[in-house]
């Protein structure tokens, strides 16, 4: 069989979190490529996995593509894992995997941990259909336009966010998505200061703003999709927009509605866009 480019799942905390299968694999291909080595280092050690170890990030992940594919077409196996849970998850390795597929090289998935799955499976919110956006934007008024786009959608939403955003992105999924929008909260999931609670995006945001731990670590959010039916106001606003979208553009159309129903345009401009996507 050819050489192979396996996606290697590692843990997202605990250690004892890998499958025996990654730990073979490990152990037996050529060389691994790692987000950070210095991340990997320890799980390695753990493991007693002495497989020689190369930096694939983001910023140098183009300029090592042609050297491990030379080294997969040479018949070496590699290995790619990023620093925790399964690679390109918004983590670096995407690149380097549809170089390997474009070259007629196999990519074979050895899976694992993955912290929105362990999230979604965890907070008890709808599972049947999710979405994952991964990070929000860092800026506060892209984070809002984008949360303006989802706010109305019924299926559960699977965000990333950084610790010291935290308060500010649940201050603003309060004011946009509502009060008491359900919203599972996941923080340092395996390791030794876990958290994982399901709250009213009101009362989680008191939670977090009133203990200083909760403002740290690795923190998921699994969001409620919106499964209230429309109201008849909504409905007409609505059909007026996709009446006018057929011949305006969405800045025009949302104008004009607002002129003819006194709305707010910044209202109807993201419900134009949400509409122009369906």
């Amino acid at each position: 069989m050819s050489a192979q480019l396996y996606v290697v799942a590692t843990p997202i905390g605990h250690l004892d979190d890998i499958t025996y299968r990654a730990i073979n694999i490990l152990k037996s291909v050529s060389l691994i490529a790692a987000e950070d080595t210095r991340q990997s280092a320890p799980l390695l050690k753990h493991y007693n996995i002495a497989t020689p170890l190369t930096a694939c990030h983001d910023h140098n992940e183009e300029s090592k593509i042609k050297s491990i594919i030379e080294k997969l077409q040479s018949g070496e196996d590699v290995a790619l894992i990023s620093d925790a849970g399964t690679p390109l998850i918004s983590d670096p390795g995407f690149k380097l995997v549809r170089a390997a597929q474009q070259a007629g090289i196999r990519v074979s998935p050895i899976p694992g941990a993955c912290a929105a799955i362990a999230a979604l499976s965890c907070v008890g919110l709808p599972s049947d259909r999710f979405t994952f956006i991964g990070f929000l934007p860092s800026k506060a008024t892209q984070r809002q336009n984008q949360l303006q786009q989802l706010k109305n959608k019924p299926e559960t939403h699977i965000f990333y966010e950084a610790p010291h955003r935290i308060v500010d992105c649940l201050k603003d999924l309060v004011e946009i998505f509502g009060a008491d929008r359900a919203i599972g909260f996941a923080r340092e999931i395996t390791k030794t200061f876990e958290t994982i609670v399901q709250k009213p995006a009101a009362e989680l945001l008191t939670f977090v703003e009133q203990d200083h731990h909760q403002q740290k670590g690795e923190i998921v959010l699994v969001v409620a999709g919106n499964n209230q039916p429309q109201n008849h106001e909504q409905q007409q606003t609505d059909q007026l927009l996709k009446r006018l979208l057929q011949d305006l553009s969405v800045k025009s159309a949302s104008q004009l509605a607002a002129d003819l129903t006194g709305m707010k345009k910044k209202e109807l401009y993201q419900r134009a866009l949400e509409l122009q996507d369906q």
